[in-house]
Parts: C-alpha cells; structure tokens; sequence
C-alpha cells in the first residue's frame, strides 16, 4: 500500500495585513511571526489618492526577536496613483530596485506604510502571501 505523505502547504495566505482607509498618517502592521518561510508576496491595492502631491511608500521590515530594532529588507517606490503592485522578498532570485529582493524573510516582520504630500488621503489594501 502507498502512503500519501503528510500535507505541507506551499505558501500562507495572510490577507490584508494592513489596511489604509482615507489614511494621512503613517501606519504599521502588527509584528507577524514566520513559522517556517523562506520569503513573501506584498500585494499593495491603491483604490484612491488624492491631496497635493500624494504618495504612499510600502516597506517590508523585519524585527528583531531580542531587541526588537527593526530593518528594512525591501522598499517600494512612491506610489502617487491608484492600481495594484507586488513587492518579492525571496533568497536566490535576482534583486530588482524598489520590486524584489534576494534575502530571507526573518522570523518577525511587519508592513509599513509612509504617505506623503500636502493634505494626503490614501485608500489601499495591502495583503501577503508568505512562500516557502
């Protein structure tokens, strides 16, 4: 008889990590513990942006267990419009400015989100995917 090995998954779906509602104020997400992944998908959906100048600037942080400082791993660029775009976190794959970078999501990590401008609204969600 074969034995069908336990199941694994391949990926954890995390949601909205972080959600900006009319936000003009800086956020972050709560400190989120990775179990056992190796990397993480940031998707970020800008549904409006309005004021004088705005933008919205997306960082993957990572914590430190000890002394809890924490560390930028990857930064997106200034996001002055509505759409949809992704930030890549994952060892081994080639490092592309402000879009993917080759390390290894640590074992605490968070979400900030930096808005800009003069009188800035920013309506946006932001999801992850964590990757093994």
């Amino acid at each position: 008889m074969t034995q069908i090995p336990p199941y694994y998954p391949l990926n954890r779906n995390l949601d909205e990590v972080l959600t900006l509602t009319a936000a003009s104020a800086n956020a972050t997400s709560a400190t989120i513990t990775n179990p056992n992944f190796r990397g993480v998908r940031v998707g970020i959906n800008v549904t409006a942006i309005s004021g004088t100048s705005p933008s919205l600037t997306v960082s993957i942080v990572g914590v430190d267990p000890v002394t809890g400082s924490t560390f930028t791993l990857l930064q997106s660029a200034a996001i002055s419009a509505t759409g949809y775009s992704t930030l890549l976190v994952y060892p081994g794959i080639t490092a592309t400015s402000n879009e993917k970078a080759d390390d290894v999501l640590p074992f605490n990590w968070q979400i900030t989100a930096t808005i800009g401008g003069a009188s800035p609204s920013v309506t946006a969600a932001i999801t992850a995917v964590e990757l093994l």
